[in-house]
């Protein structure tokens, strides 16, 4: 399993941009996507809202990679 870290810059990043700056994902079209067929967890839930808010705290979870969001500073 692959636990990456990823500082948050504002308040919120959505799903499928942090899939994308993390590197799971090419494009957000196809964050999107997998978004869509159910393959992420956000904080241990299925998350199927592409736009879904991502905040400093929280846990993003697929296909054995783990993404854990801290706030800036």
């Amino acid at each position: 399993m692959t636990e990456t870290g990823f500082e948050l810059e504002g308040d919120y990043i959505e799903l499928n941009q942090l899939l994308k700056l993390v590197g799971v994902v090419d494009s957000g079209g196809a964050g999107k996507q997998l978004v869509a067929s159910g393959a992420v967890r956000v904080d241990g839930e299925v998350e199927l809202r592409k736009t879904c808010k991502i905040r400093a705290g929280q846990v993003v979870e697929l296909d054995g990679a783990t993404i854990r969001v801290m706030g800036a500073g």
